[in-house]
């Protein structure tokens, strides 16, 4: 219980953090506001202060795509899958209508797309599904490369935090423009639930971006395997 609340608290923080700075303040007044590097910053700076904060305590997977990698890499015990899912889910969810509660204080408050995923149509700069299938798999099997080698046991523990925070900004600032960034369902699926309830059919993509990112992060975590067994 202690590993899904330390889990179900860093997804909270990181839809609340990453799509709240996306949705609250990437623009505003026409041309004040943190554009794409901001909202890049925002996710990695919500993975680096949770790695500090929970990491000891559940790993700070915060991703369904990053508990698989570590899954299939053997740094985490299949059992677990499930329940880290089922938490980080649930912990996005919330993070997305505590964001949703906020914004909506705006009197001129419109929803728009809410921070969602999407392809074609719903790209923010129409790419078709077939690049954004590319960018959100590839980009995932990067991520869980380097989460993997950040923790490994000879890398220094104080740097893992900061190389995998820069990394998933890094992330970001690639395909913000083509998927709005998702690799990561969890993320994914939260704000989807909020543009559900609201009619705006971008929600009905959100199967994509559990599919593209989870063949990323098993990639990833098997592609790091081979690499770590190549040295042994």
């Amino acid at each position: 219980m202690r590993k899904l609340l330390a889990e179900f608290i860093g997804t909270f923080w990181l839809v609340l953090g990453g799509c709240g700075s996306a949705v609250l303040a990437a623009q505003y007044d026409d041309h004040l506001g943190i554009g794409f590097l901001g909202v890049a910053l925002a996710f990695g700076l919500t993975v680096l202060t949770m790695a500090v904060a929970i990491g000891h305590v559940s790993g700070c997977h915060l991703n369904p795509a990053v508990t698989l990698g570590l899954a299939v890499s053997g740094r985490f015990p299949w059992k677990d899958v499930i329940g880290y899912w089922a938490v980080q889910t649930l912990g996005g969810c919330f993070g997305a209508f505590v964001l949703f509660v906020i914004a909506n204080g705006q009197p001129d408050f419109e929803l728009g797309n809410f921070a969602c995923n999407g392809f074609e149509d719903y790209s923010p700069t129409k790419y078709s599904a077939a690049a954004c299938f590319v960018a959100e798999v590839v980009l995932t099997a990067v991520f869980l490369f380097v989460i993997h080698g950040a923790t490994d046991k000879q890398s220094g523990s104080v740097i893992a935090p900061i190389a995998i925070g820069l990394c998933l900004t890094l992330i970001h600032l690639v395909s913000i423009p083509v998927t709005n960034c998702s690799v990561n369902p969890a993320r994914s699926t939260a704000t989807a639930l909020i543009a559900a309830s609201f009619g705006n059919a971008i929600a009905y993509q959100v199967w994509f971006f559990w599919l593209a990112p989870l063949i990323g992060g098993a990639l990833g975590g098997l592609l790091y395997r081979v690499v770590d067994e190549a040295e042994d």
